[in-house]
């Protein structure tokens, strides 16, 4: 959840690692900090956000081409100056940086305090710098050898860079649960929890594995395991750019990429959706297809809005497959022992980060009872990717805003995909009414186009509500998991509380709520439940509840009910939420900054969630 940021080369290292921690922001900002070797260590860091730190580095600027940067999330400690990283040995000979928990770091501290350290912060790392420290000099050890031997005592997950100006050409990393890759330059390399800190300078990168450390220098790298065995990692390309990862004249991140979905979606079903053909083509799946398609149940494992997306993936594979679907919590599922069945199940995962930790613990432990494991993620080369047996990209570009929105949909218009291709393939669907799905599934891309021009509108109502203590979703069917994200997104970045409902549960305990203050957003389109939700609508209404309703175009029936009808063009009902989430996120987004809130990096939150 931290960012992290190394160099070594020949260019400023405290100006590139700023930089750098400014596009890891999203990762953390309860912190930040520098450490940078010239002869001797310097080490600058500050409570607040990254922008606290370039203004002390400005009065007290630190000199050097080989350094590592960190913004924090905080874990163990308050976010304050003392506990910000880098931490240092107690002779100020060497620093590092983490991401993730020591989980053993209370017991590593007590034998420690035994034998005379002391510490000044709360932290877990801090505790990880003097235990490296007092393997080294138990041993007489060279630096990298120290760290390592150090972690082979460690319990927990980490993504590690430590400095030391006893060796100052080079940066020993580590990784063990926390994401961290190796950006390979021409005379100068770069470390990082994700590319976008280097991705100016290049696109080669080397993933490193759990269990894996390197050692960097300018003119080279090694990768090893911590048991010390030479591993030969191969170089990938990145195949995104630096444009994708900036504002692009945007306000915030999370507009540019709300905006960005009729072109993400689309790119989600490039040369998969051919509805010239009439058929659906997912190459990542080809391999286990057979698999997928004798399947007798499918469980899909995720967290936050992918699990959201995840309902509305049971819903498609269930109603179009016929395939019986669960979706988990990945958080759950890895710890309540589930019952599955190797030759019947596929656990299908979802994440966009491919790093959420709980994701991934669900993927080994589906692998470890012999099931098939297939990752639906947005990060080409992330663990998730490599780990899965197969898997479908989304292609969705970078999503930097903290809150979740063109990966949401490009995760429902890939499940709409597989449950099309299961529907076919298990001959529940016909070759017609296949063509007529991928049709309406490639107009969607032009129809969520016409709902962002209807921007205006949702400005509109954000000015009215932007002061409501509470807000409430209903949805029916599909359109449940709508209402439970379109909450979410509301709590995520204006603080509001909210809540999510199926329609029909309103009278077993919400309606209690309703009253003059109580806005409610309600999903009435002309599927099979609308007359039900109309009679909810009416409910809400008859005791004094403010409606706002999001319904198909061209539909007046709403009208005398609502305070204000959101209308959003037809299509197929399995493809409404593709649609009907787009006004949710335009709410959200306008109301939070009306209301003051930092709507890319809101507070207590971070973008990938890569610890327990």
């Amino acid at each position: 959840m931290c960012g992290i940021v190394g160099y070594i080369g020949t260019r400023s290292a405290s100006d590139l690692i700023v930089k750098g921690l400014r596009r890891l922001e999203y990762r953390g900002y309860d912190s930040a900090g520098v450490a940078v070797v010239n002869g001797e260590l310097s080490v600058r860091k500050k409570e607040g956000k990254v922008d606290e730190l370039a203004k002390l580095l400005e009065a007290q600027p630190v000199e050097g081409t080989v350094g590592m940067g960190h913004t924090r999330w905080a874990t163990h400690g308050a976010p304050n100056d003392v506990n910000a990283h880098p931490h240092e040995s107690t002779d100020g000979r060497f620093a590092i940086i983490h991401n993730g928990i020591i989980e053993n770091y209370g017991a590593i501290k007590r034998r420690l305090v035994e034998k005379g350290f002391t510490f000044e912060s709360e932290t877990d790392t801090e505790v990880l710098a003097h235990f490296i420290e007092d393997v080294q000099n138990e041993a007489d050890l060279d630096f990298p050898e120290a760290v390592r031997q150090a972690l082979t005592q460690v319990n927990g997950a980490y993504g590690i860079v430590a400095v030391s100006q006893d060796d100052p050409d080079q940066l020993v990393v580590a990784r063990n649960g926390s994401p961290l890759l190796l950006g390979i330059g021409d005379g100068e390399h770069f470390v990082g929890s994700d590319a976008s800190p280097f991705i100016e300078f290049t696109k080669d990168v080397v993933y490193l594995s759990d269990g894996e450390m390197a050692i960097v220098r300018r003119d080279g790298y090694e990768v090893f395991e911590i048991t010390g065995a030479p591993v030969s990692k191969e170089v990938r390309q990145l195949d995104w750019d630096l444009e994708e990862i900036e504002k692009g004249g945007y306000e915030h991140f999370m507009l540019k990429e709300i905006m960005e979905q009729p072109e993400s979606i689309a790119n989600a079903m490039r040369g998969r959706v051919r509805p010239d053909e009439g058929r659906i083509k997912l190459g990542g799946l080809d391999d286990v297809l057979p698999r997928l398609v004798k399947a007798k149940r499918i469980v899909i494992c995720a967290c936050g809005t992918s699990w959201h997306a995840g309902l509305v993936g049971e819903y498609l594979i269930e109603r179009l497959a016929r395939v019986n679907v669960e979706v988990e919590y990945a958080s759950e599922f890895r710890y309540r022992d589930p019952i599955l069945d190797p030759e019947n199940d596929v656990v299908v995962v979802i994440s966009q980060s491919g790093e959420t930790a709980d994701t991934l613990a669900a993927v080994r432990q589906a692998q470890g009872a012999g099931v098939l494991a297939i990752g639906l993620v947005n990060a080409v080369g992330s663990t998730i990717a490599r780990e899965t047996d197969a898997g479908v990209y989304l292609h969705a570009g970078p999503e930097i805003g903290v809150a979740s929105t063109k990966a949401f949909t490009a995760q429902v218009a890939v499940l709409a995909q597989i449950a099309l291709l299961l529907a076919h393939e298990r001959g529940v669907m016909d070759d017609d009414e296949l063509r007529r799905h991928t049709e309406a599934l490639a107009a969607i891309p032009q129809q969520v186009q016409t709902v962002l021009e209807g921007d205006g509108q949702i400005r509109k109502m954000a000015r009215d509500y932007r002061y409501a203590s509470n807000f409430l979703y209903l949805g029916r069917g599909l359109n449940f998991p709508v209402a439970l994200e379109g909450a979410l997104k509301l709590k995520e970045i204006s603080y509001i509380h909210a809540e999510g409902y199926p329609a029909a549960e309103m009278k077993h305990g919400p309606i209690a709520l309703i009253d003059q203050f109580m806005p409610v957003v309600c999903i009435a389109t002309h599927d099979a439940t609308y007359d039900k939700v109309v009679s909810n609508i009416e409910e809400v209404a008859a005791r004094g509840g403010t409606v706002i309703a999001v319904t198909d175009e061209g539909n007046d029936d709403l009208d005398g009910l609502a305070e204000y009808v959101v209308e959003v063009p037809a299509t197929l009902d399995v493809f409404e939420p593709l649609l009907t989430v787009v006004p949710l996120q335009l709410l959200s987004y306008h109301i939070a900054v009306m209301r003051g809130c930092h709507v890319d990096q809101p507070r207590n939150l971070a973008k990938s969630v890569t610890v327990e």
